[in-house]
């Protein structure tokens, strides 16, 4: 495994530890950023099943949006991921930005599930 790999596992790894020990039992809105895409999902960790999830990829986004990597996306993917969640009845999450410095796409997405109804 190459150095830079190396450090992004370890960031991944140490953020998410520190979010297990601050959870109290709550669901992980967890992200994850490809170079053409984004996702979101409501992980319940004590069952160890995905609750809600949101991506990019479906068709609602790539009808309204011209690229599926930008902020513009990224703040679609929040809005939709939090509405599923409230209808859900889940309203407090902790937000797992996995290694990913919490700026851009990352940021968007948090703020536009903040506005769709999570606390975080």
């Amino acid at each position: 495994m190459d150095k830079t790999k190396m450090l992004f596992e370890r960031r991944k790894v140490r953020t998410r530890y520190r979010l297990r020990l601050r959870a109290g039992g709550r669901p992980r809105l967890s992200v994850f950023r490809s170079g053409k895409h984004i996702y979101a999902q409501v992980i319940d960790d004590q069952k160890g099943e995905t609750v809600v999830a949101a991506s990019s990829l479906e068709k609602a986004s790539r009808e309204t949006l011209s690229k599926g990597s930008d902020v513009a996306a990224a703040a679609f993917v929040g809005k939709l991921v939090a509405e599923r969640a409230v209808t859900k009845g889940i309203k407090d999450v902790v937000f797992d930005r996995g290694a990913y410095i919490y700026h851009g796409r990352v940021k968007a997405l948090a703020d536009a599930a903040r506005e769709g109804g999570l606390n975080f």
